[in-house]
């Protein structure tokens, strides 16, 4: 394989080159000279000029759920009755979590599980060390 990669080493073809132009030829500087500018041509015509131009203006659509007009009490309502809803769906959450657990005890004590000892113990983990601990930084 390693001889088969020498034949292509640009060595020779560096060498090659050096030993034809190091030959007196009437001509030489004259064919450098058009080869240098037969390839800037070349280049010049197929790199394309610069075509940026200003982007254009973006345009931007508002999507209001409001009216643009409301008054101070409008908005305050409308605050309200949100929240009223927020807090609808947070019930139900709760109400939702609370039948779960209540079908996990039912299922517990079916399965001969002593529920009560286990809420007992999971109250005393989640209940803070001191009382007021928390309040006062104290542990």
């Amino acid at each position: 394989m390693r001889g088969y990669l020498r034949r292509f080493s640009p060595r020779g073809g560096v060498d090659d080159f050096l030993t034809h132009w190091r030959q007196p030829t009437p001509y030489r500087w004259q064919i450098l000279a058009l080869s240098v500018a037969l390839t800037f041509t070349v280049m010049v015509l197929f790199v394309p000029e610069n075509q940026a131009k200003a982007p254009e203006r973006p345009h931007v659509t508002y999507i209001t759920t409001f009216e643009p007009g409301r008054t101070d009490a409008e908005i305050a309502a409308s605050n309200q009755a949100n929240q009223a809803r927020q807090d609808r769906i947070e019930a139900e959450l709760a109400a939702a979590e609370e039948r779960k657990k209540q079908m996990y005890r039912d299922l517990g004590r079916a399965t001969g599980v002593d529920v009560d000892a286990m809420e007992r113990r999971l109250a005393e983990q989640r209940a803070p060390e001191k009382p007021g601990a928390q309040a006062t930084g104290e542990r």
